[in-house]
């Protein structure tokens, strides 16, 4: 019953719940990732690593995430102009609120190694990794080696120091390997890799060539695949990053689905044009409504943890502790998101 009051009370606020970040959730308990502050990535914003006129304008893009992109972006015959201009950006660019993140290459591609070797070298590290096209967990632990052997030259890195680490999900097979891969993934954290699993992204398109579907307007034909990837995502306490909307210039169906994926539980949105930026990160922004809710029941919590008491009612509804994470959550984002 406390549940359900539960589950009617958030779905009364229309607004996406966001991910609670913490791995000791339903058993995947590692002290390696512990609780992190949250990082909004409401917009994930593509970058070419080699455009220097692109990457120069990252400072008025005002996006919660940018990705400097190793991987699709860049021509073969470019990669590796884009894996040392990306060097050149992370120490010379003024990043301001973006998060600055680099996407290599996939394992399969045979070119991960050769982005670490060069971006790992930087004076000035990303502090998020993102890994195309993973499909089993023995891609993690490729990874974790290949990224351990980049950064040898750091020493063994603190668990508050560790980068994050953002995987695709692009391929029928990846689909099905998902909750394996991302057991795999806290494994590893524990194990000493140089990462935290802290987020996935759909890759839509490459999804869609694999089992060969059509791309429609409504993306009916991803619905599945969108609402399977954004439960195992949040069943692990990861970011789910939803599909791109490729046609740039329809700001109005941006919006129509950036608001259906904010409702399904999406934390944000994949963009490939500035324009798409702020539609994106209005829609997946918690309304004022659901903030007050948010603060209000995160004191009458505190009110009564001095009464030494578990769950309890708040505005009509039974509320227990993950009720309350998420509400902590909430606040924590709309302060790192501020006015944005």
């Amino acid at each position: 019953m406390a549940s359900l009051c539960l589950m009617t009370a958030l779905w009364v606020l229309r607004r996406p719940l966001l991910p609670i970040h913490s791995c000791a959730v339903r058993g995947f308990s590692s002290e390696a990732c512990e609780k992190r502050s949250y990082t909004p990535r409401r917009a994930l914003t593509y970058v070419p690593g080699n455009d220097e006129r692109k990457l120069m304008k990252i400072p008025s893009l005002n996006a919660d995430c940018i990705v400097m992109d190793c991987e699709d972006g860049v021509a073969l015959n470019r990669k590796d102009d884009a894996r040392h201009m990306i060097v050149r950006m992370l120490k010379e660019l003024e990043f301001g609120r973006s998060e600055p993140c680099v996407r290599v290459n996939s394992m399969s591609s045979g070119l991960t190694a050769d982005d670490l070797n060069v971006v790992m070298k930087a004076e000035t590290l990303p502090p998020t990794l993102l890994l195309p096209k993973v499909q089993s967990p023995q891609e993690l632990d490729a990874f974790a080696a290949q990224l351990n052997a980049s950064v040898g030259h750091l020493g063994s890195l603190p668990k508050d120091k560790k980068f994050n680490l953002i995987i695709y999900m692009e391929t029928a097979v990846g689909l099905m390997n998902l909750v394996e891969t991302c057991k795999r993934g806290h494994a590893l954290c524990s194990e000493g890799a140089d990462f935290v699993l802290d987020g996935i992204v759909f890759g839509s398109d490459d999804f869609c060539a694999d089992i060969g579907a059509s791309r429609t307007a409504d993306a009916k034909e991803l619905m599945y695949a969108r609402q399977h990837m954004v439960t195992i995502a949040k069943a692990f306490s990861l970011h789910a990053i939803d599909l791109v909307h490729i046609d740039y210039k329809d700001l109005d169906a941006l919006r129509k689905q950036s608001v259906e994926g904010a409702r399904m539980g999406y934390t944000g949105k994949q963009v490939i044009h500035p324009s798409q930026i702020p539609v994106v990160q209005d829609a997946f922004k918690p309304s004022p409504e659901r903030v007050e809710w948010a603060t209000e029941m995160i004191r009458a919590f505190e009110e009564h943890q001095n009464s030494g008491k578990g769950a309890f009612t708040f505005r009509g509804s039974m509320i227990d502790m993950p009720s309350v994470l998420q509400a902590r959550n909430i606040v924590e984002f709309t302060d790192a998101i501020g006015d944005s």
